[in-house]
């Protein structure tokens, strides 16, 4: 079960959020809240997997920055909305199993190819924290901000009632 532990206001270049702290008995996770969700339907709603490379050493390896962005833009245009920030680097497989996947993805493999052929799961992640969250929310119904049909279809199957994906677009270029 995953419970709230503290909460406070944050300011972003995308306006302000509320930041909350929850824990599973295994890892934190962050919702940021803008406006009103509770009881409301078709709320814009991002999961976000942790990731370091991006976040913390702006890599352009991967898209991860971006989305976030881009996905606190659309939610400050439409006034409301959730990000939820789960503690899941290397799609739940840890930072160790990003780098060592990274020699298989240069070699032309998928990101979820990379992790195979290096010795783990293509997606180890749980959605189920979000899940419980959005529950705590009490938010109707999400429009998932995503590019992954299969999170959409992982919070289906934990009872959240995702109205509609909308896919997240940037467009990459590697210096």
């Amino acid at each position: 079960m995953t419970i709230k532990l503290a909460e406070r206001e944050l300011k972003t270049r995308f306006g302000n959020f509320l930041e909350i702290l929850y824990y599973d008995g295994q890892s934190e996770s962050i919702a940021l809240v803008m406006g009103n969700v509770e009881k409301q339907e078709n709320v814009f709603c991002r999961i976000h997997s942790s990731c370091i490379s991006a976040h913390v050493f702006n890599s352009i390896e991967c898209e991860c920055r971006e989305e976030m962005e881009m996905s606190q833009a659309l939610i400050e245009k439409e006034g409301r909305g959730v990000i939820i920030w789960l503690d899941q680097e290397g799609k739940g497989n840890g930072h160790l199993a990003l780098m060592a996947s990274i020699k298989h993805k240069k070699a032309g493999l998928t990101q979820s190819e990379a992790y195979i052929r290096a010795g783990y799961k293509n997606d180890a992640r749980s959605y189920r924290p979000a899940a419980e969250i959005l529950s705590d929310l009490n938010v109707k119904s999400v429009v998932l901000l995503t590019n992954n049909p299969d999170k959409a279809e992982d919070l289906r199957l934990a009872s959240t009632i995702v109205s509609d994906t909308k896919q997240i677009t940037i467009s990459m270029t590697e210096t």
